[in-house]
Formats: structure tokens, C-alpha cells, sequence
């Protein structure tokens, strides 16, 4: 009997991306959270970062925290969803190979090195071990926390399950049913298709392509399909592996290089270049609610702008305090549920500096479908309005809060030193956020946003009814 391990597809986000329901992110992937209070920040003094490059491409990143009893890991390996396709992919294929990445985790978490599934599973319960997989638009991701003594051998375990997986064939068919499983929970989910298909429009086909698969591509996906893509990129070649917690730094080092130095290298063509579409689009559906979806370009993370942009997007809908949340929701009523929040896909070759975007989205009912959307866009369009400190400074509150979070959580903190290196090519200091973030003016804000308003906004509605607006894409 196949032991399922924890796997998760479902994507409202990407990962190194994952993006859409952290309304409080930062990073593009870090979630914030609430806070009470004022006041100027802090200053956080973070334990020294080490980054040091294997010789085969894999660059480790690790930040020992010892007032923890805990450690964790995040092993980012590139390609990802994207991975799926060539330039060269026509329609057909890119549909019939929907879910291969999502498929590929699956299948090489059922048993490796010397263990069975089951065997696997118990050898890191043994251990403590919570770990899971994922694969979004430019990363496949296993990450995992544990006990700070599990860590050593957690790493053998993570070397076995990238590195010498058994991809049984006769699990294949019970790892298509649970990909089949989660198309039809997310499709059964309005926000998540909304979302999906949003994403889509803003990036294109190819590099808004979602990791779910599809009903042609369960019945297309073969074996083959799968190991030829864990043989073209499950390896070394621009991989990151970042671990934070309570260890000691000569044996975690001694540990990575046995388990990973003689791994083989590669290499990752990079994401493909954005075709977004124009037009509003409607998607009809007998339903007692409307989804709101919209988006608009905007600058990635890296940019020099970046935090003086996220702070205008915090004021806009960080927390029950900000403007969708306070105007459209509390004062008229209009909806259940609001947002806003960036996204940025890393650096590649065929986009240098990286991708960024604006996602958004209102659930309402019918009747009051159309006033949602059309003060929900004024309210983004008109940001720049109004600004007052006091906005400001709650944001830099919660800011504050999630820093000071961070060094509570191992598995946060490694998630993010993945999430710089990846963006920005180096991790940035605690410090270094504090000092930006506390040197945000709102004049800052608003010339940028005065000089940077959307001029046009994508917008998906699933629903009974189509909505109109002169502000759409």
C-alpha cells in the first residue's frame, strides 16, 4: 500500500512565488503578520549569514539562530512548472503536459535510497521531521522543519529523495489520482480558478502557466514523462539550499558536502518572457456570489523602488485597517472578502531584471458585483490620494512584527534566505530591511505612485453576470 506524503499543488500563488493570499508579503514569498502598536522600528540584529557556492553549481545559504531548538531547511531546485515546456511546445502539448512538475514531486517522494514510501515517511517521523513538496512557475521546492539534532540526518534523507528516488511504476497510477484529486478541489473552488486563470492573462500562457493539471494531461502523462523530468532537472546546477536554526556550522557544512558535492550539475534556460493578455474577460457560472479578479504590471523585487511600492500596496490592503478593507468592505458593505498583494517571478534571461505584478480580488454578490469592482479600482488608481502618517506608520508596525516573527520560526527564516537568493542573488540583512523600510517617506510614496498609476488593470469575473468598467485592460 503507497503512503502518501504531504504534497501540495493547489496554487492561489506561485512559490518562489507563493504569492496571492499574503496580502501583508514583503519579500514576494514572505507572509506578514498582524501587530498592534507605534512607534519607530527597532533594531534586529540578525546572527551572521554564510552563502558559499558548491562546485557543482548549488549555492548553500545558512543563518544560525541557537536561542532555537529547532532547524529548517528549503532546497529550491530551478525549472519548476515552466520546466513542463519548450519555446518549441505547441498548444497541444503544452495542455497534455499540464501537472508534470506537480506529478514528478509526487512520484519521487514514494520511496527512496534504501526506503519504501512507508519506510520514509516513518524514518522522518522518527525524526520529528515535517517536510512537504511543491513546484511552482521557477522552482520544484521540498522544504522541511525538525528537532535542531534531526537536521544532520535529515539532510541524508533530503539527498535521497532528490537524488535517488525510486519512482516506482506501479504507485504511477495512485500519484495521477491524487493530481486528479486536487484539480477537481480547485476547480470546485471559484477564487482559485479566478486566480489561476488571472494569472494567466497577466503573464501569458507560458509563464502564467499553472501547475494543475488538466483532464487531457492525466490521461496523456506517461512514465517516461516523468523520469525524463526528473533527469533534466532534478540537480546541482543553480539549485539553493538554505537552512536556518540551532546547528553547528563545521558539521552542517561537512554534512551538505557529503550528501550533495558529488551531485551533477546543470543548467536552467529560464522562464519564458511575458505575453499578457488585453480585454476584460467573463466566465460565467450559476452562482449565488461574484468573483472579482484584477492585476496590473509592476515592478519586481530588487528594484530599487521596491519598498517605497510595497508600502503604497501595504497602505492599500495590509491588514483591517487599510484602505480596501476599511473602505470597500467596512464602510459600504460591498464585499466579504477584499485585497492586494505583489508578486515577482526572479531574474532570467529572458526577463533580466525579473517580472512583477499587482493581484487582486473581491468576492460580493451579484447585486452590488458592480460597485465593488468600480471603488475597489478607484481606490487603486487614486492611491496616491490622501496619504497620511498615520497609514504609514501602522504599515511599518507590521513590518516591524513579522521581522521580529521571523526569528522566532526556522522554516520561515530558510524560506527566505531561498527567496533572496533566488530574487536578488545575495540574502539581505534584517538590518538592511529595517533601515529601507524606516527611511519610507510619503512623499516618497506619493510621487511614486503619482508617477506610476496603473493605466490599465486586468479584471476576470466568475459569476452570473459580466461587469463593465472604462478602467479595464
Amino acid at each position: 500500500m503507497a503512503v502518501i506524503r504531504r504534497h501540495h499543488v493547489c496554487e492561489a500563488r506561485d512559490a518562489s512565488e507563493k504569492q496571492f493570499h499574503s496580502n501583508a508579503s514583503l519579500r514576494h514569498s514572505q507572509s506578514i503578520h498582524h501587530s498592534h502598536g507605534a512607534g519607530k522600528l527597532s533594531t534586529l540584529v540578525s546572527p551572521t549569514i554564510r552563502t558559499r557556492q558548491l562546485a557543482n553549481g548549488m549555492t548553500v545559504v545558512s543563518q544560525p539562530m541557537p536561542w532555537l531548538r529547532t532547524a529548517a531547511y528549503t532546497l529550491w531546485l530551478p525549472g519548476g512548472v515552466s520546466a513542463e515546456i519548450t519555446p518549441e511546445s505547441t498548444d497541444t502539448e503544452m495542455l497534455n503536459r499540464c501537472g508534470l512538475a506537480s506529478l514528478t514531486v509526487e512520484m519521487v517522494q514514494r520511496g527512496a535510497g534504501n526506503y519504501s514510501s512507508r519506510e520514509l515517511v516513518a524514518a522522518e517521523d522518527n525524526l520529528g521531521i515535517d517536510s512537504g513538496g511543491s513546484a511552482s512557475s521557477s522552482v520544484t521546492s521540498f522544504s522541511a522543519a525538525m528537532p535542531a539534532d534531526s537536521l544532520l540526518p535529515g539532510m541524508e534523507l533530503l539527498a535521497d529523495l532528490v537524488r535517488r528516488p525510486h519512482l516506482p511504476i506501479d504507485q504511477f497510477d495512485d500519484a495521477k489520482m491524487m493530481l486528479h484529486q486536487e484539480m477537481m478541489a480547485c476547480q470546485d473552488e471559484p477564487t482559485q480558478r479566478l486566480m489561476r486563470r488571472l494569472r494567466e492573462r497577466q503573464f501569458g500562457p507560458r509563464l502564467g502557466r499553472s501547475g494543475i493539471a488538466s483532464e487531457e494531461s492525466l490521461q496523456a502523462l506517461t512514465m517516461e514523462d516523468v523520469r525524463e523530468f526528473y533527469q533534466n532537472n532534478y540537480h546541482a546546477g543553480q539549485s539553493i539550499l538554505a537552512i536556518a536554526g540551532n546547528f553547528d556550522e563545521a558539521e552542517l557544512d561537512a554534512a551538505i558536502d557529503q550528501a550533495f558535492g558529488d551531485w551533477k550539475t546543470g543548467q536552467w534556460p529560464g522562464l519564458a518572457a511575458p505575453e499578457p493578455a488585453v480585454g476584460y474577460e467573463h466566465i460565467e457560472i450559476a452562482s449565488s456570489q461574484t468573483h472579482i479578479g484584477f492585476s496590473f504590471d509592476n515592478i519586481p523585487y530588487g528594484h530599487p523602488d521596491y519598498f517605497v511600492m510595497r508600502a503604497g500596496i501595504g497602505i492599500l490592503s495590509d491588514g483591517m485597517s487599510s484602505r480596501l478593507f476599511e473602505r470597500v468592505r467596512e464602510q459600504h458593505g460591498l464585499c466579504y472578502s477584499v485585497w492586494a498583494s505583489t508578486n515577482s517571478l526572479p531574474p532570467n534571461p529572458n526577463s533580466p531584471a525579473g517580472v512583477g505584478a499587482v493581484f487582486g480580488y473581491a468576492g460580493t454578490t451579484p447585486a452590488r458585483a458592480q460597485q465593488t469592482l468600480d471603488l475597489t479600482l478607484h481606490e487603486v488608481k487614486h492611491l496616491a490620494d490622501g496619504l497620511e502618517e498615520a497609514e504609514l506608520e501602522r504599515w511599518k508596525v507590521r513590518i516591524q512584527s513579522s521581522l521580529i516573527m521571523e526569528q522566532e520560526s526556522a522554516g520561515s527564516r530558510a524560506s527566505s534566505l531561498a527567496s533572496d537568493q533566488l530574487q536578488l542573488g545575495r540574502v539581505m540583512p534584517t538590518e538592511e530591511i529595517e533601515t529601507m523600510i524606516e527611511s519610507i517617506t510619503l512623499d516618497q510614496i506619493r510621487a511614486y505612485y503619482q508617477a506610476h498609476a496603473p493605466e490599465s488593470i486586468r479584471v476576470l469575473t466568475i459569476g452570473p453576470e459580466p461587469l463593465s468598467s472604462k478602467d479595464l485592460a
